[in-house]
């Protein structure tokens, strides 16, 4: 499976920086896969946890209205 995220990839996850972390959330409004986002476990973790505090300020959508 090709890893799609690899380049680009900043150091640090922030959660007000909502246009860079819609790259890792799939058109049902779910946090893509490590393997899919060629992330290692730290960056995984930092990513969910900017993505969840998004959310949780109302800068993300929890789900997407199809």
């Amino acid at each position: 499976m090709a890893r799609r995220f690899k380049k680009d990839i900043p150091a640090y996850f922030e959660y007000k920086d909502v246009k860079t972390l819609q790259r890792f959330i799939n058109m049902y409004g779910q946090i893509e896969p490590a393997t899919k986002t060629g992330l290692n476990p730290r960056q995984q973790r930092q990513l969910s946890v900017a993505i969840k505090r998004a959310r949780h300020l109302a800068l993300l959508p929890f789900v997407v209205a199809g």
